[in-house]
């Protein structure tokens, strides 16, 4: 693997409406020189290159030796094959979710970057909203979570159900939170405006018995991100895209009588995911930290997915 100098040469492999994104988060680092945009879309890749003052190329492997990282924002079909083209030549990658279209592919992106030493971490971008900060470390052994994503429709995602273009970032937080093996999946889906599953409603048991309750759309009028944990005494409440959380308590009356529900309302404000999360990436470049979100946690959330996808293909 080269060896990293003061100023990261970072890439961006599609340029697409998230591939601009990154482009446009990396341009504004400190330290960081964008200096290649990839897209087999020549226009794309030149207006996204003029913009940022880097250069335009047709195939991933014409930057293999131009950069030291790179951010993966390609169709999910292509991410095995553009992520390990990187790796083997010793580049450190940030690929989009989900980390692949299968287990197996997973687990060789894992090995190669292990062997190669590079960092390799999965665009799970929930994990970088500001919101934890404020309510993450309220959260202790949930019993009931119930989560709902929904969302206009939009043609970018489409080439995979909706449980791996949106569920995903709620499989990956439930992950997170509740640390026990999955033992049972109820799953429901159906396709509307693609040919793919559009809407799903997903029930995951768990062997330490906690459920969680899932609901992703693609094909809503409105566009809704929450999350909700209920534990023992507690139930925290998260709304993504208005920035506030909620906590509420269960607090022992004055003398002996009934307890009573306390809750307490965090402004969290409007955060900035995207860049937060490439951030984070480029530190574990810089310092060889492991990333915040690996390869092992890409993997675990697209094992859930895929069984997910598996039940309502048998139901």
């Amino acid at each position: 693997m080269r060896e990293k100098t003061d100023r990261l040469r970072v890439g961006v492999v599609g340029a697409g409406y998230l591939g601009s994104f990154h482009a446009e988060k990396y341009a504004a680092m400190d330290g960081v020189d964008l200096v290649a945009i990839v897209d087999i879309d020549d226009r794309h890749a030149r207006t996204v290159a003029n913009r940022f003052g880097a250069g335009a190329y047709a195939r991933p492997e014409e930057i293999h030796s131009l950069v030291d990282a790179v951010s993966i924002v390609v169709p999910t079909s292509q991410h095995h094959a553009v992520a390990g083209g990187f790796i083997r030549r010793g580049v450190d990658v940030m690929i989009e979710k989900p980390i692949t279209t299968t287990l197996p592919q997973a687990s060789e992106l894992i090995r190669l970057a292990g062997r190669r030493g590079c960092i390799l971490q999965v665009g799970h971008l929930e994990r970088f909203n500001e919101v934890w900060k404020a309510v993450g470390s309220e959260i202790g052994r949930p019993r009931f979570i119930e989560a709902h994503r929904i969302g206009p429709f939009q043609s970018r995602g489409t080439d995979v159900d909706v449980i791996l273009d949106l569920m995903i970032h709620d499989i990956d937080i439930v992950l997170k939170y509740v640390p026990s093996s999955v033992q049972r999946i109820d799953a429901v889906g159906v396709p509307v405006l693609s040919s793919n599953v559009d809407i799903a409603n997903v029930r995951i048991h768990f062997q330490d018995g906690a459920v969680a309750n899932l609901t992703a759309s693609r094909v809503s009028v409105k566009k809704t991100r929450k999350i909700r944990f209920f534990q023992q005494d507690a139930y925290v409440s998260v709304d993504y895209d208005a920035g506030k959380a909620q906590v509420f308590r269960r607090i022992p009356g004055p003398d002996g009588s009934a307890s009573e529900i306390v809750g307490e309302e965090r402004e969290v404000g409007r955060s900035d995911a995207l860049r937060t999360e490439l951030e984070s990436f480029i530190e574990s470049v810089r310092t060889r930290r492991p990333p915040e979100v690996g390869g092992a946690e890409g993997k675990e959330a697209l094992r859930v997915a895929l069984r997910i996808l598996r039940n309502m293909r048998t139901a």
